[in-house]
């Protein structure tokens, strides 16, 4: 079994799910006692959220990368950095360290041409749905990607950061995903990302007019499968 190297806490409330479904798949796939050799960095979020807030990216990428050189080290086989988000810095966390990054775009990437999507919805902080380092993995992979109204994508990003990284699940909040979902479904999308490790924690797919591609989800069993992979 290789050993899993999580960079996590941002925000530590998402978190949580990928250990726990990581271990579940072990579990699942190898039974009795069987669990996941997983070595956890969790960063301090609030001074990373301060360089998203500030533009100050090559700052919060040498953070990242000084965590993945300490999972390296510590004997990580692979890495994940458990956010959806700072994925804008994985070219130059993977420029410090020796091991692979499982990136999580190309892994829903992955998810969607399984099942057939070419359109999708993307749901996230301001900056997955609006800027290019997430979405072009979709679309070099010739998945069209749609995102709300502006005024929704500040909707979506402060529930993000005000509400579900604080630990907080507000049913109004749900109401106002589930019209943004209906809102992608109208713009052609034939599925939604739930592009933000947090999301998953507020929206399942009983509460979407569409199939709901969970990031936590899919990036956390592609960790489990590639630790177990021959």
């Amino acid at each position: 079994m290789k050993t899993i190297g999580l960079i996590g806490g941002m925000s530590w409330e998402s978190t949580v799910p990928y250990y726990r479904i990581i271990n579940e798949e072990v579990k699942n796939r190898l039974g009795g006692l069987h669990s996941a050799k997983i070595i956890l960095y969790s960063v301090e979020f609030d001074e990373i959220e301060r360089c998203q807030s500030s533009g100050d990216w090559e700052k919060s990428g040498d953070i990242l990368g000084k965590a993945a050189q300490g999972l390296e080290a510590a004997g990580a086989n692979f890495l994940l950095i458990c956010t959806n988000t700072m994925h804008k810095v994985a070219p130059q966390v993977a420029s410090m360290v020796h091991i692979p990054i499982v990136h999580i775009a190309a892994a829903t990437a992955d998810e969607l041409e399984k099942h057939g999507i070419q359109k999708v919805g993307l749901l996230g902080t301001k900056y997955t749905m609006t800027q290019d380092f997430y979405k072009k993995i979709l679309i070099d992979r010739g998945i069209d990607v749609v995102i709300p109204d502006m005024a929704d994508v500040d909707i979506v990003n402060d529930v993000i950061f005000h509400e579900l990284c604080m630990g907080e699940i507000k049913e109004e909040s749900r109401r106002q995903f589930q019209r943004i979902i209906d809102g992608l479904k109208e713009k052609g999308a034939e599925g939604v990302i739930l592009g933000c490790t947090e999301i998953g924690l507020l929206i399942q797919q009983s509460d979407s007019s569409l199939p709901v591609f969970d990031t936590t989800l899919i990036h956390a069993k592609r960790a489990a499968a590639l630790a177990l992979d021959d």
